[in-house]
Formats: structure tokens, sequence, C-alpha cells
């Protein structure tokens, strides 16, 4: 679960840049461009893409995560249980991709991706740790990529001039499937101890463990999360 935010934003990062190339769309958002990439004997993809629009249109998903990371910081520690918003905003920025300008919904997957990850810090193990944050979500992001860019290539050949919003509008399966998950995913102990919770967040750390002594790291939670409190 905690990876799968990453399979979303591999999924955005690779249809946003096949959804660029698609001639429907270009003609729909970007006609100065589409024009270029008809003109004869221009063979330079630079030069067919040169375009401001274009470059403020694919920079926008990574300017939105830019912005988003000081909302999502600040929801998940004030929410605690964010990931099903999370799971609803991916649902939203799939529809918004799929209905109206892509732009304008990238800022609302990016959001929850970013409240997603948020949400998960520390939920394992220390020892996997490494792992699950650096290994399985690098893995996911490629996943992601490798799936738009085949979805990319289908969508590409449908006639109708709609490909685009399919390519953007599947994002809600993989979206639903996350708000779904995130309807059993406990809250994090760091969570709710910050939050003033300390009994169900101890339940929920000896749940993670397996054991009923988890009193050091219980203490140790408490004890981080004061001193936070006293810095901020």
């Amino acid at each position: 679960m905690a990876a799968s935010g990453g399979l979303m934003f591999g999924y955005d990062v690779g249809i946003s840049g096949g959804v660029t190339s698609m001639p429907h769309f270009q003609k729909k958002f970007f006609p100065a461009v589409y024009r270029k990439t008809q003109e004869p004997g221009l063979e330079s993809n630079y030069c067919k893409y040169e375009n401001q629009g274009l470059q403020v249109f694919t920079s926008s998903l990574y300017l939105a995560a830019l912005i988003s990371t000081f909302i999502a910081s600040y929801t998940t520690r004030s929410l605690g249980r964010t990931k099903l918003i999370a799971g609803i905003f991916f649902v939203v920025g799939a529809v918004f991709n799929g209905a109206v300008i892509p732009s304008h919904a990238y800022h609302w997957e990016d959001l929850a991706w970013l409240q997603f990850r948020f949400s998960f810090r520390k939920l394992h193990q220390q020892e996997v740790e490494g792992h699950l944050t650096s290994s399985s979500n690098s893995i996911n992001i490629t996943i992601g990529i490798l799936f738009a860019n085949l979805i990319n290539y289908g969508t590409n050949k449908i006639t109708g001039g709609y490909g685009w919003r399919v390519s953007l509008g599947l994002a809600g399966i993989p979206a639903g499937l996350l708000t779904l998950g995130s309807l059993v995913v406990v809250d994090t102990p760091n969570s709710l101890i910050e939050r003033g919770k300390l009994e169900e967040g101890k339940a929920v750390l000896k749940r993670i463990r397996g054991v009923d002594n988890v009193d050091p790291e219980f203490l140790e939670i408490v004890e981080a999360s004061r001193v936070a409190k006293e810095r901020s």
C-alpha cells in the first residue's frame, strides 16, 4: 500500500509525456505545437515541441508537487488519517484529467500522492524501512511509467480524438483500489501519539510489531513527539 503511491506518481509522469505527443490532444490544447509537427521537413523533436505553454503544462506536475508538500504535511499532522482523503483526491483527479483540462487536475493527484506518502512514515518496522521507502517506491514508479507508456500506445490508436482522455481517466482504476485499501489501513502510531491518542497509538504499535511488550519503542515515540512539539 505504501509503495502504491509511487505507482500512481509514475503513471502520471508517463501519461503526461505520452499524451502531449498525441495529435488530437495537441490540436485541442496546443494548436501551435500541432502545426509544427505537421510541417514537412521538420524532423527535430526539439523544434517541434519548443513551446512555452507546453513546457508549463509538463512542469505543472512537479510544481504542484512542490506546493502540495506544504499542504500535505500540515493536513497529515493535523488530521492524521488522510489516506482515505488521498484516495478520494486521486479519484477526483482522474475524473478531472479525463473530462476537463488535464493540467488543472494534476494538482489534486500530487496532493494525494504526498499525503499518502506522509501518512505511511514509520508505519513499517525499522529494519525494512529503507526497503519500503526507497526500493519499493522506486520500482513502483518505474512500473507506473511502463504501464503508462503501454496504455498511451494503445489509446493513441483510438479514432475519434478522445484517446488522451482514456489515458488520463484510466488512473481512476488504481485510484479506486487505493481508496478501498485505505479503508483497512490503520493510522500510524506516530500520528496518533502526536495528536494525544496515546492508548490508541500503543494498541496500533502492538498490532504492527506483533508483540505485547512495546514499551521501549512507545516511550521513544512519545518523547520524540514531545521534543518535536517543543521545537515547532
